[in-house]
């Protein structure tokens, strides 16, 4: 089960919290929340801090922000917020640690 509360900015940055599993059962949800965020120079963080579990299709969504951020213009920019060892040895596995700016908190990703 994913839980996401709505979008909210933070001076110029927008932040999805996402909760939960992200499945494929679950990715239409996150996908739905990632594809409204605004760009254009608006950075965006995706708090992964309460996923429990994410499978490639959560990494596939993530891939997918990320390129829409960096073909935006002006450029926008994904950060990810990631509490877990799971999620962050999945990102490494997955080959993607080095795309992602990640950060342990909100409050950094935001301040960053």
């Amino acid at each position: 089960m994913l839980g996401t509360d709505r979008t909210f900015h933070v001076e110029v940055v927008s932040v999805v919290r996402v909760a939960g599993e992200i499945d494929v059962a679950s990715a239409p949800e996150l996908e739905k929340w990632l594809d409204t965020l605004p760009l254009g120079g608006q950075d965006v963080v995706v708090d992964l801090s309460s996923v429990t579990f994410m499978d490639s299709t959560g990494l596939g969504l993530l891939v997918g922000a990320w390129n829409r951020c960096n073909n935006s213009e002006p450029q926008s920019r994904l950060s990810l917020v990631v509490a877990t060892p799971e999620i962050e040895r999945l990102l490494e596995v997955a080959g993607l640690s080095d795309i992602f700016d990640r950060f342990p908190s909100l409050a950094e990703a935001a301040g960053r």
